[in-house]
């Protein structure tokens, strides 16, 4: 049955990964954009009880939904490089093409976001949380509990920044590199791509070890000032990605 063909199996693996990549980007802004400055303006009783009520439970959607977008990923990945009928993501893909580098990009991007969740926001969150809970039993402050919450804080801003240019890229590897036709070429210069490579890798390389506070600290000077404000982290965001996509345009479109 047709059904059962390779291609209507990608696409339901695609729809499987967009539909849980909106969930965690969805989450993901929310907490930035819309928790956070909403959580500072409450008292401290209603700000603890949002933390064991409705932050506890959005992270568990937002985890869950950065493992599955992951996990489809890399089943679209390994189908893709397999199928001889999709034919997509072979060697050749990733080193003489423009869309492969900027979806490579993106795919370390995402993963990083990933490790960010599980391995950094999530455990300081489950601090924080602890804490709220124990001062709404009417328990003493957990002194490591605002630490926690400047790295978790730290890490989910820098996800937002890394956000923007991983759904543009996730998205632009099939539909804007795409529209002149060129996806299709296999003819860019290996070099070229190796620059491109070495560029994104340093800059995302110094963004993630600043939001892990081994560059600026955790303080609020140095390069942390575009964490300080969700708008400072959207400025951020879309400067990253307006860099990318122009040095790409220049380098890999030429």
């Amino acid at each position: 049955m047709e059904i059962f063909h390779v291609y209507p199996f990608f696409g339901l693996l695609r729809f499987g990964h967009i539909i849980v990549a909106v969930m965690w980007m969805g989450l993901l802004w929310f907490f930035n954009f819309v928790q956070t400055p909403a959580y500072a303006e409450m008292e401290p009783p209603a700000r603890n009880a949002a933390f064991d009520k409705i932050t506890w439970r959005a992270l568990w959607w937002f985890r869950w939904a950065a493992a599955a977008t992951v996990v489809f990923g890399l089943l679209l990945l390994m189908v893709g490089s397999m199928s001889d009928q999709i034919g997509l993501y072979k060697g050749d893909y990733w080193m003489h093409t423009a869309s492969g580098p900027t979806l490579f990009l993106a795919i370390v991007m995402g993963v990083i976001m990933f490790l960010n969740v599980w391995l950094v926001i999530w455990p300081n969150q489950q601090v924080v949380i602890a804490n709220a809970r124990t001062l709404l039993a009417g328990g003493e402050a957990n002194p490591e509990a605002a630490g926690a919450a400047r790295a978790g804080a730290m890490a989910s801003r820098q996800n937002t920044v890394f956000s923007i240019t991983v759904l543009a890229f996730m998205v632009g590897a099939g539909h804007f590199w795409g529209a002149s036709g060129e996806i299709l070429r296999f003819d860019v210069d290996a070099s070229k791509v190796w620059l491109y490579y070495i560029v994104g890798f340093i800059i995302i390389g110094v963004l993630e070890a600043n939001a892990l506070g081994k560059i600026s600290g955790r303080g609020n000077g140095g390069l942390n000032v575009i964490y300080e404000t969700h708008k400072n982290a959207l400025y951020t965001a879309f400067g990253l990605l307006v860099f990318f996509y122009v040095f790409g345009e220049i380098l890999l479109r030429n």
